[in-house]
């Protein structure tokens, strides 16, 4: 069975740093994608980055272009979301998903964990 387990979160000042990390059972990493997703008090759950776990390409929202990197290493089977100069927009419990053996649709998903940022 796929399980996710985030971790990292956390309260944090505008202009600091977290990384969140994805503990990750169940699910080979050989193709297809995982990505992290937030969703902030009422607001709609948004897609933040996604990767490749094949060959590591990357995406980002606009939101956070040039502030979080997403990486992912294959033998730990971990996904990762290093978040750098964070901004209270951030704000937003942040989830962890791996899509289905077809590569289509995000299909398993984990707990969430909480990140606060504050001015």
């Amino acid at each position: 069975q796929v399980q996710l387990v985030e971790s990292g979160g956390g309260s944090v000042q505008a202009g600091g740093s977290l990384k969140l990390s994805c503990a990750v059972s169940g699910y080979i990493f050989s193709t297809c994608g995982m990505g992290w997703f937030r969703q902030a008090p009422g607001k709609e759950r948004e897609l933040v980055s996604s990767i490749i776990n094949s060959d590591g390409t990357a995406t980002y929202a606009d939101s956070v272009k040039g502030r979080f990197t997403i990486s992912r290493d294959s033998d730990k089977y971990a996904l990762y979301l290093q978040m750098n100069n964070l901004k209270t927009e951030d704000t937003a419990v942040y989830y962890c998903a791996a899509q289905g053996d077809d590569c289509g649709e995000y299909k398993y998903w984990g707990q969430g964990t909480q990140v606060i940022v504050s001015s």
